[in-house]
Order: C-alpha cells, then structure tokens, then sequence
C-alpha cells in the first residue's frame, strides 16, 4: 500500500440517502430495522471502512427525509452493532446546542468502552431551529451556537482526561481499588456551562472517543482545526474541495496540530454499476419516485426557508442566499446552481437526490478514477460514503469500487488494529503532557 491511503466513512441512513430509496426493490424500509442496520454495518466491515456514522436531529417533520422522520436514538443503536462488530468505528451525532458536556462525555466514553475504542462524537450544533421548541428554548443565533459548541467541546475533553490511564489500581492487598490522586475534578466555570467532574467512569480505551464536525463556515473551520479528528464536507466541485482542504489544514500548525491530526471526507452519493448505462437507469429509477413537493419540501427543511409561494419551474429566488441554518450548505448548493443557471426543480431535484451532497453516478471504473483522482489531487483524505439505499446500493460499491482502490494499493487489506483511532492512523491524546502512541497506528 502507499504512504499515504484513503479513508472510508459509511453515513447509514436506513432507508439511504436519496430521499426515495426505500423504493428500491427489496431496499431497507425502516431506520428502526435493527437487525437491517446490524447486517449494513457487518458488510461495511467486510469492506475495511474505517467508521459507519449515525447522523440525528431532534424533531420530527413528516416531510423531511424518513429516515430522519423516525429513527433509533444514535448511541443507543450503536450499542447494540458494538456487540456483533469487531473493527469498524462507530460515530454516532449528538447535539452542543441541546444537551450537557457530563452526560455526553459519560454517553461517549460509555460506547468506548462497549467497544474496545471505536466510538467517535459527530460534534454538532443543530442548525434546525425547529428543535428548540422540544427544549422550551429559544434557538441560539450562529454565531452564540459556535460560542457554546467550543465550551462545550473543551470541557468533554477535559472530563475525558480526569481520570489517568492507571487510576484503577485494585491492590487486593492494602485494598485501595482506586487511585484517588490520579482522579481528579475538572471544575469548570465557564460562560455556558459549569461542572465539577470526574466522570464516573474509566479513561477511554482510545484516550479520548475520536471527535467529528462538519461545519463548513468559518466558526465551523477554527472549530474543526483546534477540536476535530475527522471532517465531514458537503461540496460539488473538486477545485472547491481542494481550496477547501488547504485552507482548513492551514489553520492547523497554530493549533499545535499537523496536517495528518485532521482526516476531510467530503461526502459522495455513489450510483455504480458495471457500466454507465445500468448506473444510469438506477439513477433515473430513484429521480422517478421524487414528486415536486417531495423535492421542495426536503430543500426547504435544508435552507430554513418556506418555498410554497414560489414557481417550482421559475429561478432561484434572489433572497434565498446563505442562512442561519446550515451555511456551508447553502454556500455549496448555491454555488453549483448558479455556475449551471439552475431552476428552482433543478435545485430541488438535486438536495433531494442526496440532501445536496455530490452525487457520482458512473461505472465502476468510472467512479474508482474519480475517487483516486480527487484523492490525489488534494481534495479529500478520503470520502464519506453515502448510499443511495440499502442494500443493493451499498453492496455495488462495496463489491465493484472498494476492490479497485485496493488493487491500486490505496485502501486496505486488512485492519490495521482494533480502534477507530488505529484506522485513521490518529495518536491518542496527550496524559500528563506526553502522547501515547498506539501500536500500529
């Protein structure tokens, strides 16, 4: 294998990423389908990804996307793949906008543990501002979000870290079980948050549950460069990933980071098929089943922005812009729509095919070039991959693409320990001012 290898994500969306895929033949209907989730995360397995990731939400809107209309809490769900898997990480989304540093701290460290160091925290901070209503509050601004996200991700870390490695000491002769010197309170006092600390649980296996974002703005960047392990990005345009990827590996040195501390995986619907053609027809296949307002509806939850009044068959209207919701988003999907002088149903067609994120329809061949040519250039670490059903539409690329990155010596043959952290080829955090490194790293 080279150097330098891709990496894998599987975004697990059980009835898949296009918002029609349940319509598939024989495809997974139900998000709530744990022995279907169980079998997709053990063929992710099989393929060598390095994670599969559980996004979440936290309200319920019957026009959205199924899948985040009725779904298992994450955590929760991975528990119970952690129990029938060995090797893959197991990233699960929870919220810094609507929950507490102790109790996610507790949650993650938990599903570490559970594990054997697979867990992985997809840091977010809620764009949706329907969800505070399910909290009794008012939804916080972008920039107070951003504010409360980087309290918040310091003092999970600093809960993480109260407990040192050899805390446990279990000295049956002077029966001491525990080290107390080596189990200190955080006492944190900040502008959002204050806890005292330890958690009430051991250090993570991995040091620390690796830490995931997708902020694409330039709160979510500065976030991402002094927190993140692993980067999530929505793009459709490879000279816009590959600026994206220098200037956000570029913030990293005054963070006392380097480049290889931060993995970027852009996020790819792959439709692939022995030949263009056949992935063609799957493609089309899915578009047939998306109505008008199926489309508008999905756009609209994505750029907070109520579209009933307008023509579906007119342009893009000019006060749409970027919003207070999801501004990497908007900033991509705006972006392509204007270099191709899109209608609104174009736009609309297109969030809807894979809520905005790049869709690659293409043989295998086709698909693996694509793949390796972006990698190569400087426009990805690797890809999180995102299914347009299941299973079918994930078997094809496990089964078609993920051999030809292997035969090109780009992606691996075999694990190359048992954590996530080991996968990514990530050090386990400092303790005590030193880094542990793990073996075979």
């Amino acid at each position: 294998m080279s150097e330098r290898h891709l990496h894998l994500g599987l975004f697990l969306l059980g009835t898949g990423s296009h918002i029609a895929g349940w319509r598939m033949p024989g495809a997974v209907t139900s998000f709530e389908d744990v022995p279907a989730v169980v079998a997709i995360a053990r063929e992710a397995e099989r393929a060598l990804f390095d994670l599969i990731f559980i996004g979440d939400n936290l309200n319920a809107d019957p026009t959205a996307h199924p899948s985040y209309t009725s779904r298992l809490e994450p955590i929760t769900l991975l528990s119970a793949v952690a129990m029938t898997t060995s090797h893959i990480g197991l990233g699960a989304t929870a919220s810094t906008t609507y929950g507490d540093p102790w109790s996610l701290a507790r949650a993650f460290a938990s599903l570490d543990h559970i594990s054997g160091g697979r867990a992985a925290w997809n840091s977010v901070t809620t764009s949706n501002p329907q969800a505070a209503a399910n909290f009794g509050k008012i939804h916080p601004d972008h920039a107070r979000r951003y504010e409360m996200s980087a309290e918040f991700i310091e003092v999970a870390k600093a809960l993480w870290d109260a407990w040192a490695p050899d805390a446990v000491v279990r000295d049956h002769a002077t029966g001491a079980y525990f080290d107390p010197a080596k189990i200190r309170p955080i006492d944190h006092d900040g502008t959002f948050f204050k806890v005292k600390g330890p958690l009430n649980i051991t250090r993570a296996p991995q040091g620390r549950p690796v830490i995931l974002q997708a902020g694409g703005s330039e709160a979510g960047q500065e976030l991402a460069a002094r927190h993140a392990d692993v980067v999530f990005t929505v793009t459709q345009d490879q000279g816009e990933a590959i600026a994206f990827y220098r200037g956000l590996k570029a913030r990293l040195p005054k963070h006392g980071r380097t480049e290889a501390d931060l993995k970027i995986l852009p996020g790819v619907m792959p439709v692939v098929a022995e030949t263009e053609a056949e992935a063609r027809d799957k493609l089309d296949t899915l578009m047939g089943f998306v109505g008008a307002r199926d489309a508008l509806g999905i756009l609209g939850e994505r750029f907070n922005h109520d579209f009933s009044g307008d023509d579906i068959d007119g342009p893009i209207p000019e006060s749409l812009g970027e919003n207070d919701a999801y501004h990497a988003f908007a900033s991509a999907m705006l972006g392509k729509a204007r270099r191709e002088n899109m209608r609104l149903k174009d736009l609309a067609n297109l969030v809807a095919a894979a809520r905005g994120h790049w869709v690659l329809c293409g043989s295998a061949d086709q698909v693996a070039d694509t793949l390796v040519d972006w990698f190569e250039s400087g426009a990805a670490d690797g890809f999180n991959v995102m299914p347009p059903w299941f299973m079918e539409g994930f078997t094809d690329f496990t089964r078609l693409v993920v051999p030809r990155l292997q035969d090109r010596g780009l992606f691996r043959t075999a694990y190359e320990g048992t954590t996530l952290r080991q996968s990514l080829g990530l050090q386990v955090p400092p303790v005590g001012g030193s880094v542990e490194t793990l073996a075979g790293a």
